[in-house]
């Protein structure tokens, strides 16, 4: 009974010096230590793993959707730009192919236009968890925000649209990839922008959210080069020994690494922009524990 009571003082030693060290550290570091207490909130690993799974349960089969539906050169284009981004070979481009560019009848048959709108309106959890995503790493309260569900399907619409052109964006319309890289930067940088003041509707002024654009850019056009250098070999040798169960795990562990990223970047972007050097030239909200500090 009693050795519990004489752990007490001890604990409470070791959360008064944690305390301690934390002030210390946000005295010194405070860029440092503001982004790791923004990492906690947002959750990062957990917001980004929901988001993998949503955009690989739900955004795969919307490209199912639009390659039974779409015009002949819009799926011819959307194949390109998929194969552009991975750079995928051999195998791998074949099964792309098979599955994208089968005859058009028998896919609209499979999928069919109350399918194809159940598909639609499911693929609006990406945009959901995006926006949760957002939500957060900008540290707005659940209570009294609502968005208009019309956000998630216009952030889809505009998603499908940037996809389909990633192809002549990437080969910068066939002048090289010299042109390419920065015109793809820069068409990035630009959707990230205008995705977060979409899905946080406008609660956040734009010139705040200019900094996580331009780092989610970034971050995101060197994670597709690299991925140009290992998917297509991790797709082919997957294929060769699974199958398509194979490809099924290589996809979705990249699309985690692409979510974990898109989730740091946005989050660093909120941090750096609310630090009071750039907030007072932005006008960037306060971060919540200014907000607690205010009488």
């Amino acid at each position: 009974m009693g050795k519990p009571r004489s752990h007490r003082p001890s604990t409470r030693r070791l959360i008064a010096s944690a305390k301690s060290a934390h002030a210390r550290a946000e005295t010194r570091f405070p860029v440092v230590t503001h982004l790791a207490d923004r990492m906690v909130s947002v959750n990062i690993f957990d917001s980004a793993t929901r988001l993998a799974a949503q955009s690989f349960l739900t955004v795969v089969p919307l490209l199912f959707v639009v390659a039974a539906y779409a015009p002949a050169p819009v799926r011819h284009q959307l194949v390109t730009s998929v194969r552009t981004v991975f750079g995928l070979t051999g195998d791998a481009n074949a099964q792309l192919e098979k599955v994208f560019e089968p005859s058009t009848g028998n896919l609209r048959q499979a999928v069919g236009v109350v399918g194809g709108l159940m598909v639609l309106l499911s693929a609006t959890a990406v945009s959901r968890a995006l926006q949760r995503l957002c939500k957060r790493a900008w540290e707005i309260p659940r209570a009294g925000t609502r968005t208009a569900p019309w956000r998630w399907l216009a952030w889809l619409v505009v998603w499908l649209t940037a996809l389909v052109v990633q192809g002549p964006l990437r080969d910068g319309f066939g002048v090289g990839a010299w042109l390419g890289v920065p015109i793809t930067l820069v068409a990035l940088a630009g959707l990230w922008w205008w995705t977060q003041h979409l899905l946080l509707g406008g609660l956040v002024g734009w010139k705040p959210l200019l900094p996580g654009a331009v780092i989610t850019a970034v971050a995101v056009t060197a994670l597709t080069v690299t991925a140009r250098l290992y998917m297509p070999r991790a797709l082919n040798r997957t294929l060769a020994e699974y199958g398509s169960l194979g490809s099924v795990f290589v996809l979705l562990s990249w699309l985690i690494v692409v979510c974990v990223t898109i989730a740091l970047s946005i989050s660093v972007g909120a941090v750096v922009s609310q630090e009071p050097s750039l907030a007072r030239c932005l006008g960037s909200p306060p971060p919540v524990r200014d907000r607690d500090a205010v009488p």
